[in-house]
């Protein structure tokens, strides 16, 4: 599920946070930039957009899975930049036609399924925090492309580039979100929610669908994964959603989203309202 068009809180909100996103010329991994081809970059949105596979609240854990180790410990990750964001819990189709990632592909086939994705685009760099996709599905094909279903779980941030040939490797840590302390958790997720089903109701409404009413879209999860699920619906706004994974608090993530589709409701309604006065327009 995606939402439409996104306003995003402003640079003055004392919620903003900025994702880590490194321009080239002060790239401390300058090699991650060397991973992005115009032409991967390309092939990987077109499958991505074409697949009709995306996230919804049930394919999330009702608690964030962790890793067994601990949060500080350092382990090894194999890591594959992509124009997108993928959240713990979400569902990512990939199509690997690149010899590296092909190479990457038969490593991983054969040890523990695992890689980190981070966000990276040609024109903005890269950024230091991703979140690991597990392949739960794939098919090689006989051109030995490969195509993989993928689950976003723990996410990390890199530490140290370990070797970029024939693909990067890098050391990470483990991000798991600090305690909210007293804030009312299922009372943010219950607002994010409401604000999720108006902006869905009024989107339909928009484009002519009919607004019957939305269902239940937490599915009985979690505040912190609910949080994770919402981010993963802002398709279209990789910056924001890059903002999003990098908090390490839930309530501060909750309060940021609930701004995000609380400006976007309000920009709804208005589109809404010259559209009741216009109807052509």
């Amino acid at each position: 599920m995606a939402l439409p068009q996104l306003i995003p809180p402003h640079s003055s909100s004392s919620l903003t946070h900025q994702p880590s996103i490194n321009p080239n010329a002060a790239n401390p991994y300058p090699m991650l930039k060397s991973f992005l081809k115009p032409s991967s970059l390309s092939q990987s949105r077109r499958f991505h957009r074409l697949s009709s596979l995306r996230a919804s609240a049930s394919s999330f854990p009702d608690h964030h899975r962790t890793d067994p180790s601990k949060p500080d410990d350092v382990v090894e990750l194999p890591i594959f930049p992509l124009p997108l964001v993928l959240f713990p819990g979400a569902i990512l189709p990939l199509q690997i036609f690149e010899f590296r990632y092909r190479i990457m592909m038969h490593t991983l086939l054969h040890t523990d399924l695992r890689f980190g994705v981070i966000y990276s685009d040609s024109v903005t760099g890269t950024t230091d925090v991703g979140c690991v996709g597990e392949i739960v599905k794939h098919e090689r094909l006989v051109d030995d492309r490969f195509f993989l279903i993928c689950k976003g779980q723990e996410r990390f941030r890199i530490t140290n580039v370990v070797r970029t040939k024939p693909y990067l490797v890098a050391e990470v840590n483990w991000l798991e979100d600090r305690p909210s302390g007293d804030e009312d958790l299922e009372g943010l997720a219950s607002e994010v929610e409401t604000y999720m089903k108006d902006v869905i109701r009024l989107s339909n409404r928009l484009n002519g669908k009919p607004e019957k009413e939305t269902l239940d879209l937490r599915r009985n999860l979690f505040p912190t994964p609910f949080s994770f699920f919402v981010g993963s619906t802002f398709e279209g706004a990789p910056r924001e959603q890059q903002a999003l994974l990098e908090l390490e608090d839930t309530a501060t993530r909750l309060k940021r989203e609930k701004e995000t589709l609380r400006n976007t409701l309000n920009y709804l309604s208005a589109a809404s309202a010259v559209k009741d006065v216009f109807p052509s327009s």
